[in-house]
């Protein structure tokens, strides 16, 4: 049977929505309801290798646990043959949750896909749900374009999305590892993390991020500050002083030498000096009588 992916990443310039994909694929599992379910030993299992979600919530996975527990296991995993284990398609959260059971073994439902098919399925489905972390995101969104050779505009018709959304998306991974890693933490927001890129200094970057993070500021505080911080300082221009010719120097000086043996002879001699844009000006103030 032809993969339903083919379809949805294959040439061509007509753009297919997820939503009819996901129905394709939905029609799929339906067809292959009465596929054989084997119970597989889960250290022989081993997770996607393509999965974009990093992080996993361990307190849902604990709740999940409940819920196999008390209910059993509703819908099995997804793997296929990879060497001698079998790698998981799709259903890694339920099998964190069996492993979190101590279960020997798990049901399972075997197919025979490609890396590629396994990828996409793997990244398509992930894409559907709203936990991912923008990282994550934008990782799956970047194996999808490497997969298949795809431009960012032709992946964004693909999966409903904006090209504007994907770039932004993409530009993300642009930023210093520890800035993706308080994304993947979720202690910095997408938001916060688009106002960071302004900033081209990792260390300062750095910074920001703690004070984010200290202060709880929310992305207008940032953007407040990143503007603080990066508006010119005014400076205040001094006053150029003009070149003095060695001839008027000379001249001065002797005026001055002059005053100064006036005054030296008891003579209270005052004077005034004013430099203007045409001459120097001296006023001399001899008094008559004697102080």
């Amino acid at each position: 049977m032809k993969s339903p992916f083919s379809r949805f990443f294959g040439g061509g310039d007509k753009a297919v929505s997820v939503k009819s994909e996901v129905e394709e694929v939905e029609l799929v599992e339906k067809k292959k309801a009465a596929e054989e379910v084997v119970k597989i030993p889960i250290d022989e299992i081993i997770p996607n290798r393509f999965q974009p979600r990093t992080v996993f919530d361990e307190e849902k996975i604990e709740e999940l646990s409940r819920t196999i527990h008390t209910h059993g296991v509703i819908q099995p995993i997804v793997v296929r043959k990879f060497d001698d284990r079998y790698e998981i398609i799709a259903g890694e959260r339920r099998y964190r949750a069996m492993k979190k059971l101590n279960w020997t073994e798990v049901p399972a439902i075997v197919r025979n896909l490609s890396d590629k098919e396994t990828a996409s399925i793997a990244l398509i489905e992930n894409l559907q749900r709203e936990e991912l972390t923008a990282i994550e995101e934008a990782l799956a969104y970047q194996q999808l374009l490497e997969l298949h050779s795809l431009t960012q505009e032709a992946l964004a018709q693909r999966l409903g999305k904006g090209q504007s959304t994907v770039a932004n998306k993409l530009r993300l991974l642009k930023l210093p590892q520890f800035v993706q890693e308080a994304i993947l933490k979720r202690e910095i927001s997408e938001r916060h993390a688009r106002a960071l890129i302004s900033i081209k200094d990792p260390d300062v970057q750095r910074n920001l991020v703690e004070l984010i993070k200290e202060n709880e500021w929310n992305v207008r505080q940032l953007e407040e500050y990143i503007i603080q911080l990066t508006k010119p300082k005014e400076t205040k221009e001094k006053p150029k002083r003009k070149a003095i010719s060695k001839d008027i120097r000379i001249a001065l000086n002797t005026i001055k030498q002059s005053l100064s043996m006036v005054t030296k002879s008891g003579i209270n001699v005052k004077t005034e000096e004013e430099d203007t844009e045409e001459y120097y000006q001296i006023t001399v103030k001899i008094p008559k009588k004697k102080a």
